[in-house]
């Protein structure tokens, strides 16, 4: 009868070293890996944002029924273009009355000074006459001013992004009418580690790929903000697309590669 002889197999007890030195090492790699992301030098990116230069909310300085309003949302428009017009019967009669008695006052102090010259009338009818001639004038400057608000003009050329009022309703002063933009005048926003102030000037140039188009953009800084963020240590910086900005609107994202000090 044959015997067959055991064998005893030992644990490796040199698995769990194996283990804490893989371990080590992996944590090791990544922390280099990581160092050499942050060295001087190296390319990094960061969020940033397409904005106007020129964006508004523009709101009624008058009360009054709204006449008509001559942009929708998505409608380009020029500057000085009037936007909102309101009914504006009673300051216009109001405008209309106060250039008449400018007249009238024009008139009685042109005779007052004929008569002072013939010696008819005294200085002081003609003083008077002065005087009232100045009111009249200040009442026109006055009616001019609110007659001026019976409309509203585009500060600057570009889009309606937002209409809050329609026509026919009642406007009150201060309430928001249309919030508008210049979708020519584009800059890119983005916040930057504040240790790379020592190189991130005014001038630097920069590139920023748009998640929206999916294209990337040459840029250049034009300005930083005036003070560091303490929480998260950045500074915000300004630049302005220096190649072909077709295709971009503002409210897009996405990243800006640039080269760290």
């Amino acid at each position: 009868m044959t015997r067959l002889k055991a064998v005893t197999e030992r644990p490796d007890q040199t698995r769990p070293l194996r283990i804490l030195l893989v371990g080590l090492a992996t944590a090791l790699g990544a922390t280099a890996a990581a160092a050499q992301k942050s060295e001087p030098g190296a390319a990094s990116d960061v969020r940033a944002q397409i904005v106007s230069l020129h964006t508004a909310t523009l709101s009624s300085e008058m009360a009054g029924r709204i006449d008509s309003v001559a942009t929708r949302v998505g409608d380009h428009f020029r500057k000085g273009e009037v936007l909102v017009t309101f009914d504006c019967t009673v300051p216009r009669a109001q405008l209309a009355r106060a250039q008449a008695v400018v007249t009238q006052m024009a008139r009685t102090f042109e005779i007052n000074r004929r008569a002072v010259e013939q010696r008819s009338t005294g200085q002081l009818e003609l003083d008077i006459a002065a005087a009232d001639v100045l009111k009249a004038k200040a009442d026109l400057t006055g009616a001019e001013a609110v007659a001026s608000k019976c409309t509203i003009a585009a500060p600057f050329a570009g889009v309606t992004v937002e209409q809050k009022a329609q026509e026919f309703e009642y406007a009150t002063p201060g309430q928001p009418m249309l919030d508008v933009l210049d979708d020519r005048a584009l800059e890119v926003e983005l916040s930057a580690p504040s240790r790379w102030l020592g190189s991130l000037k005014p001038g630097a140039p920069f590139q920023v790929k748009i998640d929206d188009t999916g294209k990337t953009y040459s840029g250049q800084i034009t300005r930083l903000g005036g003070r560091v963020e303490p929480g998260s240590q950045s500074v915000r910086a300004i630049g302005a697309i220096t190649g072909d900005p077709s295709g971009l609107m503002a409210g897009m994202s996405g990243r800006v590669i640039v080269t760290p000090p």
